[in-house]
């Protein structure tokens, strides 16, 4: 076994290729899957091929342009999301490969447990109850079947969230771009501080389920007023109830806070999502400048 080697599946897509970057600057060898994670024979031949210390599965089927896209493709949907990542798992663990699965924390909403605004999160062990979505309804059944590998990462992640406007499946980068947006509080991942952490967590060999996002929540309207403060000054949006977005979309959206007390135990330096979002959008707007596609020429006071 090559000491502290990981072999990545999805690396084409926006997260898997970033922590190819990040393996990169470690120096820690990474190799590419190129199998289809539901071809048990492709996997197995290629952890057999490259003998890894770590396996990470960043494939899977989120939706183009969004989960709506799940909805109307529900065998391809299962196909990657629960055989594929459930192939994946057994091979590894069959072959004795830590393995990290990128899940979603979108398996929850908000309850009279959990009401909004309350600072009450889900935590890793309660029972998922949001099943609005085929593409949820899907992580919830891959979760479920996961309970018997125990020697598993799961990490959650939310909204994700990234300093470069460019990327299509950035959060910020989406919600500038819909007509209207809801108002909601929700916990969120920003990458930049939290993809450092995975990787330090995956040649830890660390196992279990983690809820994968910044402390604390943010809405929509504070990440767009920032937005419109940092980066473009001319930029407006409005808003939209939960009722009225029902109305446009296939499948309805999780909305929830969750708990990350059991991660930022062991990584108490995560910043809250109300300080990383400024650091974030400062950035974005360094990087908007540096390529000379500035939408304004300065942000407001």
């Amino acid at each position: 076994m090559t000491s502290g080697s990981v072999l990545l599946y999805g690396a084409s897509g926006w997260i898997g290729g970033k922590l190819v970057d990040i393996l990169a600057q470690q120096r820690i060898p990474c190799w590419k899957g190129e199998a289809r994670i539901e071809d048990r024979h492709a996997v197995e031949g290629e952890i057999l091929k490259w003998k890894p210390s770590f396996v990470i599965n960043c494939a899977g089927k989120t939706g183009r342009p969004n989960v709506d896209w799940c909805e109307t493709h529900r065998q391809e949907t299962i196909r990657s999301n629960v055989t594929g990542a459930l192939t994946l798992t057994d091979v590894c663990a069959q072959h004795g490969v830590h393995l990290t699965h990128f899940a979603t924390g979108c398996i929850y909403q908000y309850d009279d447990a959990h009401p909004a605004h309350s600072g009450i999160g889900f935590k890793e062990d309660d029972v998922p109850n949001f099943k609005g979505s085929f593409y949820s309804r899907t992580k919830v059944m891959l979760e479920d079947l996961l309970q018997a590998y125990p020697s598993i990462l799961i990490l959650r992640l939310r909204m994700p969230i990234s300093e470069h406007l460019a990327e299509p499946r950035n959060f910020i980068t989406k919600i500038t771009n819909y007509a209207k947006v809801v108002n909601v509080p929700n916990s969120v991942t920003v990458l930049p501080d939290l993809l450092p952490v995975a990787v330090d967590m995956i040649t830890r060999g660390i196992v279990g389920t983690y809820n994968f996002t910044n402390p604390g929540t943010i809405t929509h309207n504070e990440i767009l007023d920032l937005y419109t403060k940092y980066v473009d000054n001319t930029f407006t949006y409005s808003n939209f109830t939960l009722e009225e977005q029902a109305k446009v979309l296939k499948a309805e959206r999780s909305n929830n806070e969750l708990d990350v007390s059991k991660l930022t135990r062991l990584y108490p330096a995560i910043p809250h999502i109300h300080k990383s979002i400024h650091a974030i959008l400062i950035q974005m707007r360094h990087n908007l400048d540096a390529s000379r596609t500035r939408p304004t020429d300065q942000y407001s006071d």
